[in-house]
């Protein structure tokens, strides 16, 4: 088995390495591809370190000939620009964040022509070959490559699977026996229920508020909301529920998550140009603080409630994009019709939805790819921001295939985060993603 990786310079590309070439794969081979080659040989380098026989090594082009399975995952405009989205968005008096709102938006206009590009010669190189894309906004870009043509294109995020392996730790639940009823669009979702054996769990949530405090990482929800909504909100709806409290604590903070991750970067390809034998450990501390980091600024700084590993080890081995990578690899390898959180065209699964549509479900993952599990109806209380984040990120895609300002303005005012026109043409005038 040949594998590529597109954009193999990412910080995350070492894990994902670490993962695979440990793994029951046979996995024969390991192509990293980036534009930036002076951090493509850094992270080589490294993720070699975890490699052990599998041969993993750095090339200058693109390498995806004969591969069988493609993982994309490319920052067009790199990490600096994801804190200049972020800073522009807040100073004009919108939630910062680099998947969603104004920064998602700028960030969809810079990774959506590459992709898709990308997707056309791995059709032509390399036409079995299943892409699996890691790139940001999963759900858009995901949408933009299938549109284009592209059936063998699975997106992955591992936001579903966090929140699954929380809930099972929460309430001591035996993963491998759970059937999670999850809906929604990427970093738009929500758990409905948890089954054990054809019998629901989250019952005993909702009247227990130190177990409901325990779900998530940092203090995003208050318990009297969640009782209400009777569903568990991915850590992204936050954004959408509490955008004053966001943009508020962001202000407050006086910076941003994408500036904070641009300093944790520069100082790891800083210190592993000397690092040495200490290299793998300079890694794992740099994974560890910038998880330590992650929706702090947003939720005010505050740490929240720990999390501790899993009683049962099963309830996280979706959590993590190189878990999740892996486990689909596996599924389509060994055809074993694994149940894997996806992006993927609807095809019926979410009614109300184009079958084109991207969404993000629960699927079936064989070696026919993946197929979304029917959902029940959606309620209504998320039917209608679900509806009105996919006319955006259908009108997203239009605007990054043939980019002007009109489109461009047109798609970020049906943003639910944005809503005018008015403000919709500040921020693409100040943030410039294509221009």
């Amino acid at each position: 088995m040949k594998i590529a990786v597109i954009g193999g310079a990412g910080v995350r590309t070492p894990l994902l390495v670490k993962g695979l070439t440990r793994s029951d794969l046979p996995i024969e081979e390991i192509a990293l591809f980036d534009v930036n080659p002076e951090r493509l040989d850094a992270i080589a380098s490294l993720a070699r370190s975890y490699a052990r026989t599998v041969k993993t090594f750095p090339t200058a082009s693109l390498c995806v000939a004969d591969a069988d399975f493609v993982f994309l995952s490319i920052r067009a405009g790199g990490i600096e620009a994801r804190a200049r989205d972020e800073a522009a968005a807040i100073a004009l008096g919108v939630v910062g964040q680099e998947t969603i709102g104004p920064a998602g938006f700028a960030m969809a206009m810079r990774n959506v022509p590459p992709a898709v590009e990308y997707a056309r010669l791995i059709a032509g190189l390399a036409p079995r070959a299943w892409i699996i894309n890691f790139t940001n906004p999963v759900g858009i870009v995901t949408q933009a490559m299938t549109q284009d043509g592209n059936a063998r294109v699975i997106g992955i995020c591992d936001t579903p699977a966090e929140l699954f392996a929380d809930v099972t730790r929460v309430l001591d639940l035996p993963a491998d026996r759970c059937f999670f009823d999850y809906f929604g669009l990427n970093h738009l979702g929500w758990l409905r229920e948890v089954f054990v054996d054809g019998e629901p769990q989250l019952s005993r949530l909702w009247d227990d508020d130190p177990l409901l405090e325990r779900v998530y990482r940092a203090p995003l929800f208050d318990a009297r909301f969640l009782r209400q909504l009777r569903l568990l909100p991915t850590e992204y709806l936050f954004f959408y529920y509490r955008p004053r409290e966001a943009l508020a604590n962001l202000q407050t903070a006086g910076r941003t998550r994408g500036r904070d991750i641009a300093a944790l970067n520069e100082r790891l390809f800083h210190d592993l140009m000397t690092a040495g034998s200490s290299a793998r450990q300079l890694y794992e501390t740099y994974l560890e603080q910038r998880s330590a980091g992650y929706l702090r600024l947003e939720a005010g700084g505050a740490s929240g409630p720990a999390r501790p590993e899993p009683v049962d080890d099963r309830a996280s081995e979706l959590a993590g994009y190189d878990k999740i990578a892996l486990a689909v690899v596996r599924a389509i390898h060994s055809d074993s019709n694994a149940i894997i959180p996806l992006n993927v065209p609807n095809r019926g699964a979410l009614r109300g939805l184009a079958d084109t549509d991207i969404v993000e479900v629960p699927c079936v993952v064989g070696a026919n790819g993946a197929r979304p599990l029917a959902v029940d109806a959606m309620p209504d209380d998320v039917r209608e921001l679900i509806v009105r984040v996919k006319e955006y990120e259908r009108f997203t895609v239009d605007a990054a295939s043939a980019p002007s300002m009109d489109a461009a303005v047109r798609a970020l005012s049906l943003n639910p985060l944005v809503g005018t026109h008015a403000l919709a043409r500040r921020l693409v005038d100040s943030m410039k993603p294509l221009w």
